[in-house]
């Protein structure tokens, strides 16, 4: 169960951060509007959710979740695969360090995005991917080793269409989670029931469970139908501009318990 939530605003100069999709511009004025819709459905989940303002010095800083990674009460600051968002970290780390009493930070050479790490309860997902490598992979499993967590890596250089692990795996509880179609045969989910998205609704594999709700991208109702057969009640939520700039509903925010 979640208590808390930390966002931030997406700034004007929203449609100049990174992406490597090809969806066009997104339209500023909408991406508030999704922003806003995304900040009540948390609330009305039952979270206290923080909304930090905008920062024009870092395009990309709306999306919260690459910056640290939240167990317990152990934040371990990320250091991010793209070197224009280094300093998100820095100005985002009084904030949670205003609800987290003990902190990590993951050191060079590692990277690590925390849009690349999936809680499964005290197992951790942990994606190799374009953004973290090997070390900052390494870095983070050895510190949640140290809480008495388990981990494994899944390597996803090579798979079309994934920036992070996250945009194609979310764990959902039960040991259940969401898989895109290029990963389900990764002998890393063995153990685990997996509802398998189809390829045209990979994009929707990026959901995330809150206090017993899956929150999913509008617009794939056969996931969506997946999902509720599988025992899980569902809110969409319309994340169209955040996917131009290769965002996710889990990107959005740092949620975690007090």
């Amino acid at each position: 169960m979640f208590t808390h939530a930390i966002c931030r605003l997406p700034g004007t100069n929203f449609a100049a951060g990174l992406t490597t999709a090809d969806l066009g511009a997104p339209d500023y004025r909408e991406a508030l509007s999704q922003h806003a819709a995304y900040q009540r459905a948390l609330a009305s989940l039952g979270l206290t959710v923080k909304v930090l303002p905008a920062s024009l010095e870092f395009p990309d800083s709306t999306f919260v979740e690459d910056t640290a990674v939240l167990f317990q009460n152990l934040a371990v600051f990320s250091r991010p695969g793209a070197e224009s968002r280094f300093g998100e970290v820095e100005l985002i780390k009084p904030e949670i360090l205003t609800y987290f009493s003990r902190y990590a930070q993951i050191a060079a050479p590692g990277t690590l995005d925390g849009g690349d790490i999936c809680e499964a309860g005290n197992h951790f997902f942990i994606g190799v991917s374009q953004r973290t490598n090997q070390d900052g992979a390494a870095q983070l499993s050895y510190l949640l080793g140290k809480e008495g967590c388990t981990s494994a890596f899944i390597d996803i250089r090579e798979t079309p269409g994934l920036l992070h692990l996250k945009s194609g795996i979310a764990y959902l509880g039960n040991r259940t989670l969401v898989v895109a179609n290029a990963l389900a045969n990764h002998p890393a989910f063995d153990g685990f029931q997996c509802i398998i998205a189809e390829e045209a609704d990979q994009y929707a594999t990026n959901c995330i469970l809150v206090n017993g709700t899956v929150i999913l991208p509008s617009g794939y109702p056969k996931l969506k139908k997946q999902i509720e057969e599988a025992g899980f009640a569902v809110m969409p939520l319309a994340m169209s501009e955040f996917q131009k700039m290769d965002g996710g509903l889990s990107c959005l925010s740092l949620r975690f318990q007090l």
